[in-house]
């Protein structure tokens, strides 16, 4: 079962992940980041990398992330990419991901390609007011990633509320299930995870 969540930066994507993860039998799912996929741009300064939209999707290396997804579902070890946002470049070790009954791809441009958008069992957007995921991506650019408050802000009004409006928000039309207030929803998420849980059961007694 390949699972695919999606949502705006700060939605609370990680939080709806967790929850499902610890639904779940111990060992039996694995959660593959899109920002694991982001493209290395070795030719580009320091300085030029920092200035690139992070946020479209031409910045991720969507066809690698297809082919390792392909991978995992047919019972294959892939090796996948690390990628610094301090520097913004990918590293040289690779992080090897063993293929388990249970594949959750998470990030904000998973639905945006149909390619990948067919790889998934089950398709969820969590819907989180923008007002929120302003503040929660601000906190995080700076105590994760050394960013300045000016230069998230400015990221933010160029290139990741445009961007969101043009190409995520879109997406939730493909979303099989949508969690509103994200992380917040106690109730959305206990059911999606008591679905995913009795899906991935019947899965495998079939099996």
């Amino acid at each position: 079962m390949i699972i695919g969540v999606t949502g705006g930066t700060g939605s609370g994507k990680t939080t709806v992940v967790r929850r499902i993860v610890e639904a779940l039998p111990p060992n039996s799912v694995v959660v593959v980041p899109q920002d694991a996929y982001y493209k290395d741009n070795p030719h580009l300064s320091r300085e030029e990398r920092s200035r690139v939209n992070f946020d479209h999707p031409l910045a991720f290396d969507t066809e690698l992330l297809i082919e390792h997804v392909q991978a995992l579902r047919g019972k294959q070890r892939v090796e996948q990419p690390v990628y610094s946002f301090i520097t913004h470049s990918r590293l040289k070790d690779t992080v090897p991901v063993e293929p388990h009954p249970c594949v959750i791809v998470e990030g904000i441009l998973i639905l945006e390609d149909e390619r990948l958008r067919s790889l998934l069992d089950i398709k969820v957007f969590v819907d989180t007011d923008a007002d929120v995921r302003f503040i929660r991506r601000l906190r995080r650019d700076i105590v994760e990633r050394g960013r300045s408050v000016e230069s998230v802000m400015e990221q933010y009004l160029n290139t990741v509320r445009p961007m969101h409006e043009q190409f995520i928000e879109p997406t939730k039309r493909h979303a099989d299930i949508i969690v509103p207030e994200g992380g917040a929803n106690e109730v959305a998420i206990d059911l999606l995870a008591s679905r995913v849980q009795m899906l991935l059961t019947t899965a495998v007694n079939q099996g």
